[in-house]
């Protein structure tokens, strides 16, 4: 099995679940034992695919142009179809960003190919490759198969894979240019400024640390504690849902299966019950620590850490502990 990774970067930074979808990938390649290339798309982005290159790869492929310098539907199905004529992959993995949804269904849809998005995970089942997806709001899983020849076309979700388990690989992998065709007449989308959904919005998916809230907080007065500890932590403030449904903090700091999934080096949950709509949204997160005077709160049953207690009385005494710490 030929198995292509298609990255994501923007103005030369890396997203992240790129890395996340790399794991998902080099795992896949492994068990299948077959190849792994990563694509690295946009203009002046060579560095970005050398420093790819030190992943566990048999290859990467290095496709840049002018007018791929900004983002456009247009540009990267043109692009991409062209690349996948010339390397012939038969499974396309990629992130499952904002930027993936809006590009590549085009992708798969211009090739005639179908597309199984926001996966979770995938296992090997009489030799078949089964991609599982959540459904009902993260209560049941669905297990889908591709039908038909490849290439086949697969997203994983945020925090499904840890980024911090890619493989580097024993000697750096050939990185190769791939010449692609594109006229000016041919994006009929101009770029303008990233798309914000408010002012205060926040890509919740890139933070490595968050403090999220729930109805333990009480009041929308006391919300200022934790944003302090976040603050102290150098982290970002989250919450589940109830909190965006009151208004208390604006949706796009919701974390669950109706908000984003994260899956950042901490997570800090204070006085949030852990029902499976939020926990499907950070199980994955590297360390989980709960903060609830409820001890049969389902958050612990997901948590690394956990403290039975009064946030009110826990929370004070953390930002101190840290401020102390900072100042020594």
């Amino acid at each position: 099995m030929n198995i292509l990774l298609i990255t994501e970067q923007r103005e030369g930074k890396w997203n992240k679940t790129s890395f996340e979808a790399l794991v998902a990938a080099q795992q896949i390649a492994e068990q299948a034992k077959g190849r792994l290339a990563a694509v690295v798309i946009g203009q002046g982005v060579a560095g970005l695919a050398g420093e790819l290159a030190g992943s566990r790869l048999d290859e990467v492929f290095l496709i840049e142009h002018d007018l791929l310098s900004a983002y456009t539907p247009d540009g990267f199905t043109l692009a991409l179809a062209q690349a996948l004529a010339q390397v012939k992959p038969d499974l396309v993995v990629l992130p499952h960003t904002y930027q993936v949804r809006d590009f590549a269904p085009k992708l798969a849809a211009s090739l005639g190919k179908g597309m199984i998005g926001d996966c979770v995970g995938y296992r090997f089942e009489n030799e078949k490759l089964v991609f599982v997806r959540q459904m009902f709001q993260g209560k049941t899983a669905a297990d889908v198969v591709f039908e038909g020849a490849p290439p086949w076309f697969a997203t994983f979700q945020a925090g499904a894979f840890r980024g911090d388990l890619v493989v580097a690989g024993g000697s750096k992998a050939p990185v190769k240019p791939l010449t692609v065709a594109l006229k000016l007449e041919q994006i009929r989308t101009k770029p303008l400024e990233l798309f914000r959904e408010a002012k205060q919005a926040v890509d919740l998916t890139q933070a490595p640390i968050l403090v999220a809230i729930g109805r333990g907080i009480k009041a929308p007065e006391n919300i200022p504690l934790a944003e302090k500890l976040a603050r102290a932590l150098g982290g970002e403030l989250a919450a589940s849902r109830p909190i965006c449904d009151e208004g208390w903090l604006p949706l796009d700091r919701q974390i669950g299966s109706s908000g984003q999934t994260v899956a950042p080096k901490l997570y800090l949950a204070l006085g949030i019950s852990g029902a499976i709509q939020h926990v499907v949204g950070m199980k994955g997160s590297r360390t989980i620590a709960a903060i609830n005077k409820d001890q049969n709160a389902p958050i612990f049953e997901v948590a690394d850490y956990g403290i039975v207690g009064d946030l009110f009385e826990v929370v004070p005494a953390l930002i101190e502990a840290l401020q102390k710490s900072n100042t020594n």
